[in-house]
């Protein structure tokens, strides 16, 4: 693998969560932390053993130092031109009820959504053992979606292999634009990533899971993964189809989930590990991701990994 490891592009947000539950208004306090997709990524796979390089914009602010800050402390390598300009975005995260979570955004006009075609070095895409890249910032404005679109083409162009997570919002655009964009990006990506919902959008008629999977192959990815939330998750690669259990907990806040479940999955490619041991990896750190609150907090390092399912619940 070459010494940069993957590098993903992509928006951070800082990230302020209110400390019980209930609406906003009656918050006695926010606790200030940061996530998004592609970092969530990025420190997902540094906990396992990769080194990784995430690429982006930030406000020259406070938030974006913090970001960069926690970043850097994950070991996460970072290329992100500060804009005077424009801010780095913000999103609340809201518990509204025990089991309901609402994230509300402010990322019209951020940093992030400046993002370009001239900000992705074709060298470390050329260098990278992987990029990786999702849906959510190619959403974020027109020259976000051509900074995602020129990721993914320098580094086919490159020979190397990119994935790329749906991670379709639909409030950032309509369905026809992501499904335009999905259609555009789909032929330069070897590995995509989507849940059952997302895989809909792409593919016409009623399917069942090992349908929408190869579907999505049959656009031009290699390795289709459908993440199945409490159903576990589901690959096809060539003529080989492996489908996997959930891990069985108790979730404290699925957000992120999706992202560590992806840093699992790549990790276990890196490894050069098998299509069933990649899905069991990613269920794994998928899970993890839930017993924890935040985005990216819960991600485990690859010696906690035999924590779940432990037989004595007290680590001596």
């Amino acid at each position: 693998m070459s010494d940069r490891g993957v590098v993903t592009v992509g928006e951070s947000l800082l990230r302020l969560s209110t400390d019980r539950v209930g609406p906003l208004a009656h918050a006695s306090a926010l606790h200030l932390g940061f996530g998004g997709a592609e970092s969530n990524v990025a420190i997902g796979l540094s906990r396992l053993g990769i080194q990784t390089t995430w690429v982006s914009r930030l406000g020259a602010d406070s938030g974006g130092d913090l970001i960069l800050r926690e970043l850097h402390a994950e070991g996460v390598s970072t290329v992100a031109a500060r804009d005077a300009h424009a801010p780095t975005a913000l999103m609340l995260k809201v518990r509204r009820t025990p089991e309901v979570v609402e994230v509300i955004y402010h990322r019209a006009g951020s940093a992030a959504s400046k993002l370009s075609a001239e900000d992705v070095d074709p060298i470390l895409l050329r260098d990278a053992a992987l990029v990786h890249l999702t849906g959510i910032t190619a959403a974020l404005s027109d020259s976000a979606r051509g900074a995602v679109l020129a990721a993914a083409r320098l580094a086919k162009a490159a020979g190397t292999p990119v994935s790329f997570d749906l991670n379709h919002r639909a409030r950032l655009w309509s369905a026809d634009d992501a499904r335009s964009f999905y259609a555009e990006i789909l032929p330069f990506v070897d590995i995509v990533f989507a849940g059952d919902d997302e895989a809909r959008l792409i593919v016409e008629g009623d399917r069942s899971d090992l349908d929408l999977a190869r579907a999505l192959a049959d656009a031009g990815p290699a390795t289709a993964v459908l993440k199945l939330g409490a159903r576990g998750a589901l690959a096809v690669e060539g003529t080989t189809t492996e489908q996997v259990p959930a891990v069985s907990i108790r979730p404290v806040d699925t957000v992120g989930a999706g992202d560590a479940f992806v840093a699992g999955f790549l990790a276990a490619q890196l490894a050069g590990e098998s299509l069933k041991d990649r899905l069991g990896l990613a269920v794994r750190t998928g899970a993890f991701a839930c017993l924890a609150e935040g985005d990216w907090e819960g991600a485990p390092r690859r010696h906690e990994l035999g924590l779940l399912g432990a037989a004595d619940p007290v680590v001596r």
